[in-house]
């Protein structure tokens, strides 16, 4: 993603109508992921935790709505301090930007690119719930929300994305969030699990997904919104850089689909649309950071790897004992690595930079960028999400109890359920009058016409 480069007046663009309703519809789609995430975790979980992992998304929307107002826009994209953050006091509260005021060096306003970035920081925690479910306390979460933004994604966002950032100043490619979103929310996930301990009857009870046609359904609304997710960050449409990146965005989405599904016939001898719908995030979560530096050949390329490894991934919460309930270590961390460090082999150096990947004669320059800037961040954020999951845990309690976890954390935490099955019986009954002694006994229940 383009960050903000300081321009002479003179040669400062002017608005585009066309760019700024472009941008305006692509905040739009990125907004519409984190319900479509809801969606996609809230079909994988048992029916007792719809709600919960529908919410565990929704409050995201508000928490992090109000704080990127506040304060979140002026630490991710201020002025430039040591490289780690930023700050500018005209962001605070968004008080002092001019309605027509650009974003420097591009044709949109500074509204239009600090809403579309406010969708990725609203989606980025929503991403590590689906690590979390069944057991965490509502409250609890919100306050880890809060409190994760607040201290790994506005400042890696600064890195990554920022004027002066030190990733960014070092050369390391993220065309829409390899490491800034998907390692940053895959790590944090790890984090916060290795801490909080498993599940009641993982490995023991199947904790099969409750509804697939909803897990499609996500996935369905995450695919369409990526497309804003990913085009829209190049900032415009007028050199023809996002739209390489919406094509890239679809090949090696459908790439990895076929990855995924082919691993696991071989594997299981089965095709499963759960494989389907995770095959396709695995995808978008690949091509993500890699999709502005590669060609239509290398998404493809990118897509079937990250398929069939992340395919591969998922298994490893059985083998090594951590549970991450959908997958989110398995699809996103892993993902978000392998697109990140794909660069380093297939950026062609003719789209969004002049940076060229191993197989195009770059050498392993741009690859150890890549290197540094996925182990950073993923450093970083396991690290400082495993502390705040401690320190909360120790405080207000992390996890609900083992009764109540059993017992279903949507009445617990929201006093609702998901599906009510109170008006599913066929039709009203009414009850007769017990025969007399020595009468042939009548049926107790006869059904009454609508």
């Amino acid at each position: 993603m383009p960050p903000g480069i300081t321009t002479l007046a003179a040669d400062a663009p002017e608005l585009s109508a066309a760019n700024t309703g472009f941008m305006l519809i692509c905040s739009a789609m990125v907004m519409l992921m984190t319900p479509g995430l809801a969606f996609f975790y809230g079909g994988m979980v048992r029916v007792k935790s719809t709600l919960n992992m529908l919410m565990m998304s929704f409050i995201s929307l508000g928490i992090v709505t109000i704080l990127w107002v506040l304060y979140g826009f002026s630490l991710a994209f201020g002025t430039d301090v040591g490289s780690v953050i930023g700050w500018s006091s005209d962001f605070v509260g968004l008080s002092g930007i001019g309605v027509t005021e650009l974003w420097p060096d591009y044709t949109i306003p500074v509204y239009v690119f600090a809403v579309f970035q406010l969708m990725f920081a609203i989606l980025t925690p929503a991403l590590i719930s689906g690590a979390l479910a069944d057991r965490v306390k509502f409250t609890s979460w919100a306050l880890f929300i809060t409190l994760w933004v607040t201290i790994v994604y506005f400042p890696v966002a600064h890195w990554v994305w920022g004027a002066g950032g030190w990733l960014f100043e070092l050369g390391v490619i993220d065309f829409a969030g390899g490491t800034a979103v998907h390692i940053n929310a895959g790590a944090a996930a790890l984090g916060v699990i290795l801490v909080i301990g498993k599940r009641v009857g993982f490995k023991k009870d199947p904790m099969r997904p409750h509804s697939l046609p909803l897990v499609m359904l996500g996935a369905a609304l995450l695919w369409f919104g990526w497309f804003g997710f990913n085009a829209g960050s190049w900032l415009g449409n007028d050199d023809g850089v996002g739209a390489v990146m919406f094509v890239n965005t679809q090949v090696a989405t459908g790439a990895a689909v076929l990855g995924w599904l082919a691993y696991e016939k071989i594997r299981h001898g089965s095709f499963t649309t759960l494989g389907a719908a995770s095959g396709a995030v695995a995808g978008l979560v690949a091509i993500t950071p890699a999709g502005g530096a590669v060609s239509p050949l290398g998404a493809i390329a990118i897509g079937v790897i990250a398929g069939v490894l992340c395919a591969m991934a998922v298994g490893l919460k059985y083998k090594l004992g951590y549970d991450d309930s959908l997958d989110v270590v398995g699809v996103h961390l892993v993902g978000g690595i392998l697109g990140s460090l794909l660069i380093g082999f297939f950026a062609t150096g003719g789209v969004q930079s002049d940076a060229k990947g191993l197989f195009y004669g770059g050498g392993v320059e741009q690859l150890g960028k890549q290197a540094v800037g996925v182990f950073a961040v993923l450093a970083y954020s396991l690290v400082v999400s495993a502390v705040l999951a401690f320190v909360l845990d120790k405080t207000i309690g992390m996890r609900v109890s083992e009764d109540e976890e059993i017992s279903g954390i949507d009445q617990v935490e929201h006093a609702e359920t998901a599906y009510d099955f109170s008006g599913a019986g066929g039709g009203a009954t009414t009850r007769t009058a017990p025969p007399a002694a020595g009468t042939p006994a009548a049926p107790t229940n006869k059904k009454v016409d609508a």
